[in-house]
């Protein structure tokens, strides 16, 4: 689609919704003038318009936090715009990782689970905290090789004859080590969805 089919408002300005790439999760809302969906597909990094400022910026010029482009998206009246990215660090300027972080936080949806636990993981391979299971995993990656094939054995006998809520905490323990064993040799949950991914499409 062309920025001339974009339904701009009177203003000039189109709401842009920030979503992360590779987790779903809304990073962050903002808006774009033509100038700034212009600049955002010319350098791949996402620029909107400051309202309060009146005038273009480029997310993380300041704070280092920029916003990669991985599609643009609109809705079906083009008057709102979806940037599918990659972002390097913190989307709100409070620090916080979603400007998403007030409200109902207690009721954790579904696709923030698997995101939330790899950066957790990530931050225990970093700090490696002593007493730390999850660091004593990616120290010993024979330990956790073997703790993974050991869990998907009994994911296994417990489809065979256990109920659905012990298969369930059985797999959970098969994708936490997995999570962990990826993690150890510098890979995600999401290159094996890739992977998925690319089987999909043949």
């Amino acid at each position: 689609m062309r920025d001339l089919d974009i339904a701009f408002d009177e203003h000039g300005l189109v709401p842009c919704i920030a979503q992360d790439w590779g987790s779903g999760e809304v990073l962050m809302l903002a808006y774009m003038n033509a100038e700034a969906l212009e600049r955002t597909r010319e350098t791949g990094e996402v620029h909107f318009f400051s309202r309060s400022r009146t005038e273009l910026w480029r997310k993380g010029a300041s704070s280092g936090n920029t916003l990669a482009l991985k599609a643009l998206r609109y809705d079906c009246d083009a008057d709102a715009v979806l940037a599918l990215v990659q972002a390097a660090g913190p989307a709100c300027h409070t620090g916080e990782r979603t400007c998403f972080h007030n409200g109902e936080l207690e009721r954790v949806a579904p696709f923030e689970t698997l995101p939330a636990l790899e950066r957790t993981i990530e931050q225990r391979a970093a700090a490696r905290p002593e007493g730390s299971y999850t660091a004593t995993l990616i120290a010993d990656r024979e330990l956790n090789s073997g703790k993974l094939r050991e869990e998907a054995d009994e994911a296994a006998r417990a489809a065979l004859g256990e109920s659905d809520e012990r298969l369930a905490e059985e797999a959970a323990d098969v994708i936490y080590h997995l999570a962990v064993l990826l993690r150890g040799r510098g890979l995600s949950l999401h290159d094996a969805e890739r992977v998925l991914d690319g089987r999909r499409k043949r």
